[in-house]
């Protein structure tokens, strides 16, 4: 059986940027990305840093405590519309790393054109008590490497 391509991102001047796709669904009536889309898009992106920090999030999640990030707050600043077919690149890079959070800026750019930026908080918690807990030290450490 073959693999399916999955969809990678790469490392720039100390960013991750992923890229994005438009597609049908992501828009609305208008023609444009439902703004909730962009949510999504950011989310992806911060989900394949993670990864590419070498940071299996579903192992977390199966131990015990059921370890991983969950956003505490969310600014974003829409600035241009994307449309059907767009390809979207999504960067991300940690603004600020405190014990158990983390504050990731990221941009959504199409061909150099600043669309949308988002500054997102996140918290380590255990899922499992729904309290933040401290980021292992491995992580803490790739994390404040970008």
């Amino acid at each position: 059986m073959t693999e399916l391509a999955v969809q990678e991102g790469t490392w720039k001047n100390g960013k991750f940027y992923f890229p994005v796709r438009v597609y049908y669904e992501d828009t609305d009536a208008g023609g444009i990305v439902y703004y909730a889309n962009y949510l999504k898009f950011a989310e992806r992106a911060r989900t394949e840093f993670v990864r590419m920090l070498g940071v299996n999030q579903r192992n977390g999640l199966e131990t015990d405590e059921q370890l991983g990030f969950v956003v505490r707050h969310c600014e974003i600043d829409y600035k241009s519309s994307a449309v059907l077919d767009d390809v979207l690149e999504v960067s991300c890079a940690i603004k600020q790393l405190g014990g158990a959070s983390a504050v990731v800026s990221q941009e959504i750019v199409r061909n150099g054109q600043l669309l949308v930026s988002l500054e997102v908080k996140v918290v380590y918690v255990s899922l499992k008590n729904k309290r933040p807990v401290r980021i292992p030290a491995e992580l803490a450490k790739k994390m404040q490497g970008c």
